[in-house]
């Protein structure tokens, strides 16, 4: 019998923990998401501690344990970039060898020109900006004109926001579908975002509309070869959006991390085997692009009350991961994502307590492990830790 039979991945977006030996490349020295969080915010992250994260990560307080109840590591990006895609991606076995297109200057004029005509709307923005600081400064022209919010980051992104009275949701839908065909098949950029956008000049709030147009995984993926082998996988989040619905057999959206984690419980009791994926998008987009550190830390505690409720429902053939996909500190100047390690925490009752995972050299270690828990076959990238965590 495999040791697990269902593998719960829970991947807190942003959440690094230390600059990468290469952070330098990306503006990004001195950036630690996690840990310069709590050298400004003391942080109550009891159930972390004693999982072992204090090993890995830099949160203050205590010392960890001295056998933690969980197998803990820490893994290094080996694809070039710092999104959420390239990421995901890696982790469920796909490296990179060159980044998505990036445009810090905006989108060329003809592109531009030819999104608005196929749109039959104008254009405001068309620069790289914080979203919601681009919505303050842009939508009361976006509601007298009607023109759409152009903008992107330092990630390979085209971003629309619309107030959802100006252009109603289905619009601002086609429309990305519609620079989806420009930029994404045109241009190999990695996603096209809808930013749908509610309220009052002067209190604008972005709502939970939000849609990802992203660009298919260049290879197999774990997921593909889980949904061959006829295997659940759930995906909760915008876990979906970044793998443009491929290999996967179930996908639920959610507006908020809590929600998030109220279906990763629901699916505990629905789904009894295969993979449960799951993205809690809130850290990055509510706090880290907007470098909310207080906003930052009470949602990880938060997140942290959740996961002590989560632990207590894990079956004995339960294997849980928590992890992240890039950093994006928001003690910093920048509002945009940091090149950075990201945790790797497993646990589960058939995992060793205090099992040190090391520094992986690349996320697909995670893809890898899950390949063989699944027995699917190995993936192109990855070492499998598994032998390493079972007990």
């Amino acid at each position: 019998m495999p040791p697990f039979t269902r593998a719960i991945v829970i991947v807190l977006d942003s959440v690094g923990i230390g600059a990468l030996p290469d952070a330098s490349a990306y503006g990004d020295e001195g950036s630690d998401t996690l840990g310069n969080i709590a050298r400004r915010v003391p942080l109550e992250l009891a159930t972390l501690r004693g999982l072992g994260l204090g090993r890995v990560a830099a949160i203050g307080g205590a010392p960890p344990p001295a056998t933690p109840s969980a197998a803990v590591g820490r893994m290094t990006e080996a694809s070039a970039g710092k999104d959420s895609v390239t990421g995901h991606w890696e982790m469920m076995g796909i490296v990179l060898d060159s980044p998505f297109p990036v445009f810090p200057g905006g989108f060329a004029p003809d592109i531009i020109a030819e999104f608005s005509r196929r749109t039959g709307r104008g254009v405001l923005g068309n620069k790289a900006a914080s979203g919601t600081a681009i919505i303050d400064e842009l939508g009361v022209r976006h509601m007298e004109t009607g023109a759409l919010i152009v903008y992107t980051s330092a990630d390979s992104v085209f971003q629309i926001a619309a107030h959802e009275e100006v252009v109603p949701v289905a619009e601002l839908y086609r429309a990305c579908q519609m620079a989806y065909e420009l930029v994404g098949e045109g241009l190999g950029v990695g996603r096209v975002i809808a930013r749908p956008f509610v309220g009052e000049p002067g209190r604008f709030r972005r709502t939970a509309h939000r849609h990802d147009y992203a660009l298919p995984p260049p290879g197999e993926t774990l997921l593909d070869r889980l949904k061959a082998a006829s295997r659940p996988v759930v995906a909760i989040g915008k876990i979906d959006d970044l793998f443009a619905g491929r290999g996967i057999t179930r996908a639920i959206h959610t507006a908020s991390d809590d929600e998030g984690m109220d279906h990763v419980l629901g699916q505990m009791d629905e789904t009894r085997e295969g993979l449960l994926f799951a993205n809690l998008v809130d850290f990055d987009s509510q706090y880290g692009h907007r470098n909310d550190v207080d906003g930052y830390a009470r949602n990880l505690e938060r997140f942290d009350v959740r996961l002590a409720g989560l632990l207590g429902r894990l079956r004995g053939a339960d294997l849980l991961v928590v992890t992240a996909d890039h950093g994006n500190d928001p003690t910093t100047r920048s509002t945009d994502h940091s090149r950075e390690y990201v945790p790797l925490v497993a646990t589960g009752a058939r995992v060793r307590k205090g099992a040190d995972l090391g520094t992986r050299r690349t996320f697909a270690d995670l893809g890898q492990t899950l390949a063989e828990v699944f027995g699917v076959g190995r993936l192109a990238h990855g070492t499998s830790f598994l032998h390493e965590i079972i007990s």
